[in-house]
């Protein structure tokens, strides 16, 4: 009989199960007993030499700590989560109320003429986001009053994301949150020296109180742990160029541009699902499927992606075909797209030169005078700023102002977003845009995006509904 057990977090720390899991590549000890065998000191020479020393950084892996952060702004968060393989779970702006007094002070302006500019575009986005929450609220309310004998703390626990999803525009990236990361210790290293080489103070902050805590785990993992000056360096070549770029006007510009596929990305896939059961070389397989009729291919897919239920993940051979995407899309939308980290992504900088987007709810509550007030008042406010810091101007953006995003993602991380994204109990700017992206995908590859089996809907019909401008 197999033997499965715990190595328990409260019996051994991470950097000793590390050892104990790295050591079965040459020892036939059971695990536990390798662990009981350790000590804390025997641990870190063994990371020394091996992790450190010899670069065996997937043994770093096995060391996974959980670190609670509470009280940074949405900026620092944005930085923090950009890792691939990180867990978080944050404070939601769709169930929780924020207020002014929950707002980071970027160090970059402190004491200067600009944090002035920034403080009173705080008081002004959250006098209208206060107003926005009573007024849309009661709005919601004429079209979807309690039902009868429910309270209203119950109604209002129903309903609240319906007047958050429009309020929440008004939130500037300077609001704190709290988020709860889970990493295993090469991540985190990893992280901690993105964070430690990023331009703005607090994230620095931030990076060294992490690594502070982490290491009360996970001492030797982190012990070189530090700035990175070469991607300091590139960062600001690659910014000075892109300043003096005078390019431009090659196409129309579209809010959701598919820039590149693959034209025979249906038959890569297809080959690959023959492949996995079959005993030729891909390319047999590739040519087949080339000779097919077009009914033909679409009986193999139906034949492996038509049996999936509603929870099962399509195969893993979905993946040989991706799509790269041009997207412009309002930065509360963006701080969710952000975390599909299986895809990749690479966002612009968060300014207000994209203009910004205007719930339609807000105008049906009467209040779009004061919301496009409040959206000016931040963008002359980002100005001042940015005399002083451009990177510390994103803490006064609000939600509702846009942003580019460039992303690449295979066909199976599309299968898993765009059903999540076009629920009808998704953010209404994610659903917007997965339908969009569905479109596009189904437009070059009919015959696999015929599976996706999104709920009937549009990104027109989400745009008209939700949208007053976009």
């Amino acid at each position: 009989m197999p033997r499965v057990y715990l190595l328990p977090t409260s019996k051994y720390s991470p950097e000793v199960i590390a050892v104990a899991f790295a050591k079965t590549s040459r020892s036939p000890k059971p695990f536990d007993r390798t662990a009981e065998e350790l000590s804390a000191e025997q641990s870190a020479k063994f990371h020394e030499k091996w992790v450190i020393g010899y670069g065996h950084a997937s043994v770093a892996e096995h060391a996974v700590v959980h670190v609670a952060v509470e009280g940074i702004s949405r900026v620092a968060a944005e930085a923090l989560e950009s890792a691939r393989l990180g867990s978080f779970t944050e404070k939601s702006s769709r169930y929780q109320r924020f207020t002014p007094e929950e707002v980071v002070i970027p160090p970059e302006i402190a004491g200067k003429a600009a944090e002035k500019a920034y403080r009173e575009a705080v008081e002004t986005l959250f006098g209208a986001y206060g107003r926005c929450v009573a007024a849309v609220r009661e709005q919601v309310r004429r079209t979807e009053p309690p039902r009868e004998g429910e309270s209203e703390k119950r109604w209002d626990a129903r309903i609240r994301s319906r007047y958050a999803d429009v309020c929440r525009f008004l939130l500037p990236m300077g609001v704190r949150t709290n988020l709860g990361l889970t990493m295993n210790a090469r991540l985190l290293a990893h992280t901690l020296r993105k964070m430690l080489s990023h331009p703005l103070a607090e994230v620095r902050q931030i990076a060294e109180q992490i690594l502070s805590v982490a290491k009360e785990e996970v001492p030797t993992l982190l012990k070189y742990v530090g700035e990175v000056e070469g991607w300091q360096k590139g960062a600001e070549a690659l910014r000075a160029r892109a300043a003096n770029f005078r390019g431009g006007g090659t196409y129309a510009e579209d809010w959701c541009h598919l820039v590149s596929w693959e034209p025979r990305g249906e038959e890569r896939v297809l080959a690959a699902m023959l492949y996995r059961y079959g005993n030729r070389p891909y390319t047999d397989y590739l040519a087949y499927v080339r000779g097919l009729p077009r009914e033909e291919r679409k009986t193999i897919a139906q034949e492996v992606l038509g049996v999936l239920g509603e929870r099962d993940v399509p195969p893993r051979e979905l993946e040989y075909t991706a799509y790269t995407f041009d997207i412009v899309i309002d930065q509360g939308g963006y701080y969710e797209f952000k975390r599909h980290r299986m895809m990749t992504q690479t966002p612009q900088a968060l300014g207000v030169g994209l203009g910004y987007a205007v719930p339609r709810l807000a105008v049906e509550a009467g209040l779009e005078g004061e919301y496009r007030a409040a959206m000016d008042a931040a963008a002359r406010a980002y100005e001042a700023i940015a005399e002083v810091s451009a990177d510390a101007a994103a803490y006064v953006v609000p939600n509702a102002f846009k942003r580019r995003v460039l992303a690449v993602l295979n066909l199976r991380e599309a299968f898993h977003f765009l059903r999540l994204r076009a629920a009808p109990n998704a953010h209404f700017s994610m659903r917007r845009l997965a339908y969009r992206m569905a479109e596009e995908i189904a437009a070059v590859h009919p015959t696999l995006a015929a599976f996706l089996n999104l709920p009937a809907g549009s990104w027109e019909a989400v745009e008209k509904e939700h949208f007053a401008a976009v």
